[in-house]
Parts: structure tokens; sequence; C-alpha cells
């Protein structure tokens, strides 16, 4: 049977859980919207709150979009604007956000991923 190696984040920020209106990341219990990325970890208030994922440019290359627990499409005028700073966005779950940006960010990509709360 194959064995299970554990992920190692090498110091960089990883969503480690979720719940109702929180999410844990790197050990630290935080409410509410949040943006993480390998090194930083900035409160957010949501999808009008469009300063946090501009000041992503030149940082990463993807954002993940969390719309907490359903899916939706992200507004085309945010990923209009973050197109234009050359940040691709995709949209999707919170929790399949939080998974994804784990993977890419363990593989040392220049990812972030940005959580509404379930």
């Amino acid at each position: 049977m194959p064995q299970l190696i554990p992920t190692d984040f090498a110091g960089q920020n990883a969503v480690d859980s979720y719940g109702p209106g929180f999410f844990r990341i790197a050990g630290q219990v935080i409410r509410g919207a949040v943006v993480v990325e390998a090194g930083r970890v900035t409160p957010w208030q949501g999808l009008e709150d469009r300063a946090p994922l501009a000041d992503l440019a030149g940082r990463v290359d993807v954002l993940f979009l969390g719309l907490g627990q359903d899916i939706g499409h992200a507004p085309r005028d945010l990923v209009a604007a973050l197109d234009a700073l050359g940040i691709r966005v995709e949209a999707m779950t919170s929790p399949t956000a939080a998974r994804t940006y784990n993977v890419t960010v363990s593989e040392g990509r220049r990812v972030a991923c940005a959580l509404l709360p379930l």
C-alpha cells in the first residue's frame, strides 16, 4: 500500500481548516473573509474591498477566489481589473479555493486565495 507523505509548506501560510465564519491559517483562527499568500495573511471585507486584491500585483500570478459555500461567478469588472494587473482569477467555493491554494503554494507557485466565509 502506498504511504502518504505529509505536505511540507516550508514556512509558507497554509489553510489548515475552516468552518462557519472562520478559517484556521498557519495555526491561527481568523474570523471573516481573508486573503492568504505564502508569506502574508490580510483581513478582507469581501468582493467590494478590492484594494487587498490589487495589492497582490507583482507577487502572485493566480488568485483562487473562494465565494463561500456555493459556486458562483466572480464579478466581471473585478476579473478585468485584476487581469489588467497580471492576476488571473479562478472563482470556486471557498473550501475548493483553500485546497487548491494549499496544493499550488506547496509547489512553490506564486498564488493567493481570497476566501469568503461559509
